[in-house]
């Protein structure tokens, strides 16, 4: 496909949290044209489509494909929804930036790839992480600690009222170390590079509003073939304590480091979507040893304050699902992390459920 520096045209579906950033991204950037928004109920969709200067709106899909012209889609809905009209984009002949997760199968997001590649077309998941100047330093630095790895990281979120609705809703078709895990865990991937071999997590349901199939609170581990491993926690809920939901370490043979957490006082919000990505300063530690045992050297603190907020960082993936477009981007390397994080943590989700150990 020939670089195509005409305008994109894009139908934004679904209009919450990420939807809306994402819209907002294509009303602001050169290189797009916001086309439509789609969301069942004009609840959420007609003022945001005012904010954005009148933009059409629709009911559903079908009827902004059969109405507006479009070169791609931005499928910003329910996790169980995605595969469907992830599938349908592509088969209609248009480019598709998708939220996490890809599908609620390997099968399914394998499926996913296997069409865009037929249809060539660019299908870019949203993975917000990489695209984040601290998280990408952060990964860059965990390469410099020798093998193997330990990875430690967590997201745990106490929500109440709208945010409590959000993840129940959520709930209905994953759980949370599946939903924010597959964030956490292609980091962990990035960091090692190696093939993951193993996978056990635990699970407990904390609340009598979820199904009893459902828990709200997760945790797994995930073995690589060079040895490393990694741990990753997630919950949501009302009951969920803010004393430690930030921990975002790595620790290798020549040391650490952290992530330091933005903020440790009573004012602290776990639901605060910003929060889930923002950083203060990354913590780098050696463990070089001098004659006398002490440490040879300070840890060292990177000022990571100046750094993008959420809708930037939306801004800047929306940027790349543009080059990926206009350049012809090769996105097998990025197509194939999608999966292999969506099948640790669905490895981990069956091991919450059958309390067996996954063999990948």
């Amino acid at each position: 496909m020939a670089a195509n520096k005409t305008t994109v045209r894009v139908i934004v579906l679904g209009c919450g949290n990420m939807g809306a950033s994402h819209a907002r991204a294509y009303h602001a950037l050169p290189g797009f044209e916001l086309a439509a928004l789609v969301a069942p109920g004009s609840t959420r969709r007609s003022p945001l489509a005012r904010e954005l200067g009148g933009v059409a709106e629709f009911d559903s899909f079908d009827a902004a494909l059969d109405t507006v012209p479009a070169e791609a889609v931005a499928v910003c809905t329910w996790p169980d929804s995605h595969y469907s009209l992830i599938k349908q984009a592509l088969l209609h002949g248009l480019h598709v930036f998708a939220e996490k997760p890809l599908a609620e199968t390997v099968a399914e997001a394998e499926e996913l790839v296997a069409l865009a590649g037929e249809k060539n077309r660019k299908l870019v998941v949203g993975y917000i992480l990489r695209h984040h100047p601290a998280w990408e330093r952060f990964i860059q630095l965990a390469r410099t600690l020798g093998k193997p790895l330990v990875m430690r990281m967590n997201l745990n979120q106490q929500s109440r009222a709208g945010e409590w609705q959000t993840h129940k809703q959520l709930m209905q078709s994953m759980s949370p170390i599946v939903d924010c895990g597959v964030h956490y865990v292609d980091v962990m991937c990035q960091m090692t590079r190696s093939k993951p071999v193993r996978v056990q997590a635990i699970g407990a349901r904390l609340s009598g509003e979820i199904a009893e199939s459902m828990y709200n609170y997760g945790q797994l581990q995930v073995v690589f073939a060079d040895g490393s491993v990694g741990w990753y926690e997630a919950g949501w809920g009302p009951m969920m304590s803010e004393t430690a939901y930030f921990v975002k370490d790595v620790i290798g043979p020549k040391g650490s480091v952290s992530i330091i957490e933005p903020g440790t006082d009573a004012g602290t919000d776990s639901a605060d979507i910003d929060a889930h990505t923002r950083t203060s300063a990354l913590r780098v530690h050696h463990a070089d040893l001098n004659a006398a045992g002490d440490f040879m050297h300070r840890d060292e603190v990177i000022d990571m304050q100046d750094e993008p907020g959420h809708q930037d960082l939306c801004n800047r993936e929306q940027q790349f699902f543009l080059r990926a477009i206009r350049d012809d981007l090769d996105l097998r390397d990025h197509l194939e992390d999608a999966v292999n994080s969506l099948r640790i943590v669905l490895a981990a989700d069956e091991s919450v459920r059958t309390g067996r150990v996954v063999v990948l």
